[in-house]
């Protein structure tokens, strides 16, 4: 599948719902207030980006799709925050101003890692006959030019008329554009005849009826309400539970993706993004479905309503569907690749570790050096010596193994995330172009020693050294084999 994921790039998708503007207040919490019962907060700092529809807009914009925004705002400041945030970032805008109406905007504040409180700005209700009239005419000049379709329906007053989602829906229809529906609310009558709904659980129970317990519960409840309104699919999202995809075969459940959950906030609408950018550029929907649940697994991993982008998906597929590498040949990385990968990690406030070495027969030492090393962050990256580089530095009887066999040593053990092949003398440029945030060398080195040292306590990183095991060395082995050969 990797060698198809560029296609998702420049498909075109119109985006139809309600945007939002969220903002975020960030702090910490040290006491309790003297007035009230309730945190006191010490503002570190704030931010702002784009919520509902506007956030599935800027997923599909960082995937790297040309993609058009229909919805409201109001003419306040906030809808000119939101519309430069979507401009900045790549998205088309067709908002339609209403005069007296609040940008829906919700104010999340923070402490560390935690939401203590959401603030919501928002007026509920249908639009009027005005801006209604052009949101139709809007749909009726873009849908045509389309490859893909999102409805994102928060309740909030864009899709609550079902004409507006019935004139998408039957534009589709006709001219063979994939509908795609992020359901709100229980009246989904409106959503009739769409190719795909993507509820949660919560929604799926909410419209149906209680839904028995287990998978065969959720799909038969999925199946009964495909088929009432006429969907060409439905996907289930469940949480930690992974998916569910009704069709006309036999349900797929796929697993989930997720690591470690900071936040579930945008997760929904990454998953209606990457599924329709999965379907313009004609994967089928099994695949599309499966993308789309990798790239939930990349943003549950963010903190705050993050997007997700073309990098995050690339290096989360390089290892393979089921979230593991497809084997230890696959964290064997070239430079470009590895770039890929720590982009994503990053993108998951992954902290990076690197070292290096020519790990010529792989020995106790090097394993306690590695495990340690990987213990100080998240992921960590080994820069292995070319073969070529080996022999300059240790003459020409070195390495005993090649390097492609050492490569798969190192990429076999848990303790490495990803091996990279450098042909220089010392790994100099790859540090300077990956720059981990912690750099790891062996305490028979001085700090002074430590290639990259300076590099990496320039942008802000720091050098560890860990402890080696005394005696262990490629050198002793090889002079015990020599002896013992002698």
């Amino acid at each position: 599948m990797m060698h198809r994921i560029d296609s998702l790039r420049k498909v075109r998708i119109l985006v139809a719902g309600d945007v939002m503007l969220d903002r975020y207040t960030w702090g910490d919490v040290a006491r309790i207030s003297p007035e009230a019962p309730v945190p006191v907060l010490r503002v570190r700092e704030h931010s702002e980006g784009a919520g509902g529809a506007a956030n599935v807009a800027l997923n599909l914009a960082g995937l790297g799709c040309e993609v058009t925004l229909v919805g409201f705002t109001g003419t306040d400041p906030a809808g000119a925050t939101l519309q430069k945030i979507l401009r900045e970032s790549g998205v088309g805008t067709e908002l339609v101003p209403i005069p007296g109406r609040p940008t829906i905007t919700k104010t999340r504040v923070m402490a560390r890692e935690q939401q203590i409180l959401r603030i919501d700005e928002e007026e509920v209700s249908p639009p009027p006959e005005d801006a209604r009239e052009r949101v139709l005419s809007l749909l009726d000049g873009l849908i045509p030019g389309r490859q893909a379709v999102i409805l994102s329906d928060y309740g909030k007053g864009v899709l609550l008329d079902p004409a507006i989602p019935q004139r998408a829906i039957d534009l589709g229809r006709k001219r063979g554009i994939p509908v795609l529906v992020d359901p709100k609310g229980k009246d989904w009558e409106r959503y009739r005849g769409a190719t795909c709904v993507t509820p949660n659980v919560g929604e799926l129970e909410s419209v149906s009826g209680v839904v028995e317990s287990g998978e065969a519960g959720i799909a038969e409840a999925a199946g009964r309400l495909r088929s009432d309104l006429r969907l060409d699919w439905l996907l289930v999202t469940r949480g930690k539970h992974g998916m569910c995809l009704v069709g006309d075969s036999a349900p797929l459940f796929i697993p989930t993706r997720a690591r470690e959950v900071f936040d579930v906030s945008g997760a929904g609408d990454t998953v209606i993004a990457t599924l329709a950018a999965g379907l313009a550029a004609g994967f089928d929907m099994n695949e599309a479905a499966k993308i789309a649940n990798v790239a939930a697994g990349i943003v549950v991993g963010k903190l705050g309503t993050q997007p997700v982008t073309f990098g995050d998906l690339e290096a989360a597929l390089q290892m393979g569907l089921d979230g593991e590498a497809v084997s230890p040949h696959g964290k064997v990385l070239t430079v470009s690749m590895a770039l890929t990968r720590v982009k994503g990690w990053r993108s998951s406030n992954l902290r990076v570790v690197f070292t290096n070495g020519c790990f010529d027969l792989l020995h106790p030492g090097h394993i306690h050096l590695l495990h340690q090393a990987r213990a100080l962050g998240d992921r960590l990256v080994v820069g292995l010596n070319t073969d070529a580089s080996v022999r300059r530095l240790k003459g020409e009887l070195r390495p005993i193994l090649a390097e492609n066999d050492r490569a798969t040593l190192l990429a076999a053990l848990s303790s490495v995330d990803a091996v990279v092949l450098f042909d220089e003398d010392t790994p100099l440029d790859l540090i300077e172009k990956l720059q981990p945030e912690i750099l790891v060398k062996g305490d028979d080195y001085r700090i002074d020693q430590v290639v990259g040292r300076d590099v990496v306590e320039r942008y802000g990183g720091r050098v560890e050294l860990v402890k080696v095991l005394e005696g262990r060395s490629t050198t002793t082995i090889i002079d015990r084999i020599s002896h013992q050969d002698g």
